[in-house]
């Protein structure tokens, strides 16, 4: 079962992507997301190695009119695009942010084949997010065989 323990939100504007992000055993989370204000596409990467869907991606679309909600379970890198002119998107999180157990793999990594749904020339990253890893470079912390809910 999941437990949460911390609420966050956060406004974006058009163009902002952000992700894709984890935390790091023993500070591993899951996460229930919604977009409360505007739409976002939101994506969970599975990053569990031995996974059969190992590198593969969901990517749904939560708006403030379709009141979609998305877990991301631990194991998974999360990110999202904001596709109106603001987004308000909210998280709850089973685990508290720990700064030293912060991850990520690119948000820009082609071979995940994910569409964005915003043209490169509108892409607003921050600067941490330009300096992830690509999957192929990347070494991931979790494995298919470890129960994270312990």
């Amino acid at each position: 079962s999941v437990h949460f323990c911390q609420d966050n939100e956060s406004m974006s504007s058009y163009g902002v992507m952000r992700g894709l992000h984890f935390q790091r055993p023993p500070y591993t989370q899951s996460k229930l997301v919604r977009c409360v204000k505007g739409r976002v596409l939101d994506v969970a990467v599975d990053i569990r190695k031995g996974s059969p869907t190992y590198g593969k991606h969901v990517a749904v679309e939560l708006t403030e009119d379709n009141h979609v909600q998305f877990f991301i379970p631990k194991g998974f890198a999360h990110g999202f695009s904001v596709l109106s002119e603001t987004a308000v998107f909210q998280y709850k999180c089973d685990n508290f942010y720990h700064p030293e157990a912060d991850g990520g793999i690119s948000i820009l990594d082609d071979t995940l084949g994910i569409d964005w749904k915003i043209p490169t020339e509108h892409a607003n990253l921050s600067e941490k997010d330009t300096k992830h890893a690509m999957l192929k470079d990347f070494d991931s912390p979790f494995d298919i065989d470890v129960d994270l809910y312990k």
